[in-house]
């Protein structure tokens, strides 16, 4: 059967597939809600979600180092891979030596499909669809709440500081959520000055937990550069993960919401 993956590549499955290697964290997660414990033979070492996998699957480098060797060794007759969190080179390379459909997700509506043709790919269509049915249930309440529009500031990472993009899935779900975001532009991940950050004068400021993990004391730093922002660390992963994590997504920020001043 023919699928045509995000990036618009084409790919032939034959049969279901029985050994699949997963090269982004959060699909990784979404392969174990769908219950692809035997099939899936290779993960990277990001992929701590489950703990279970991340202790005995075999890794395969990093999500942006893959040890293509080893892919190799593992003969897979099917990889899951991202356009953002994997690097083009690399997943061409793979492209030439095994089915490689690769996800492109910049909102809600493309993670849902996403899960709907990993689903279809598999034979867990049944479980994909139950997923996605939980995913639109949770956005529906959340867009039923009322919410308060703050001028906001996600960051990603520090030294140098970064932020989120209007094409971004983060931008979407904090759209969703209420939170304006205070930088307008469509580049993905954006440096940010100190002087930026003077200058916008936003009313929150989010610190990701992911892929910097921001702690309590970068609050204080943050501080000096917007005296009049509420400044609150949040789970990356509630944020940017466009898998099954997702049914966990909306109860988080309805929690959040009620934090906010």
């Amino acid at each position: 059967m023919i699928f045509i993956d995000q990036i618009g590549h084409q790919i032939n499955i034959e049969t279901t597939p029985k050994r699949i290697i997963s090269v982004v964290p959060s699909q990784t997660e979404l392969l174990f809600d769908l219950g692809l414990e035997n099939e899936v033979v290779g993960i990277t070492k990001f992929c701590i979600h489950p703990n279970s996998w991340f202790k005995n699957k075999t890794r395969i480098g990093g999500t942006k180092t893959l040890n293509i060797n080893k892919i190799k060794q593992l003969k897979p007759d099917l990889i899951i891979a991202n356009k953002e969190e994997n690097t083009k080179q690399q997943i061409e390379e793979l492209q030439q030596l095994f089915p490689v459909w690769t996800s492109n997700i910049r909102n809600l509506s493309e993670s849902l499909e996403m899960i709907k043709q990993i689903g279809l790919i598999t034979k867990t269509n049944v479980k994909a669809e139950e997923i996605i049915a939980k995913i639109e249930q949770d956005f529906k309440l959340l867009t039923s709440i009322k919410k308060q529009s703050k001028s906001t500031l996600y960051f990603i990472w520090r030294e140098p500081f970064m932020s989120v993009g209007s094409s971004t899935f983060i931008h979407d779900v904090m759209e969703r959520a209420g939170f304006v975001n205070a930088i307008e532009t469509s580049e993905n991940y954006p440096i940010v000055t100190s002087e930026q950050i003077k200058s916008i004068n936003p009313q929150l400021i989010l610190l990701s937990s992911e892929p910097y993990p921001f702690k309590e004391k970068h609050i204080k730093e943050f501080k000096m550069l917007s005296k009049n922002a509420q400044i609150l660390l949040v789970d990356g992963e509630l944020f940017s993960w466009y898998g099954s994590r997702l049914t966990k997504t909306v109860h988080y920020l309805i929690d959040l919401l009620t934090k906010i001043k």
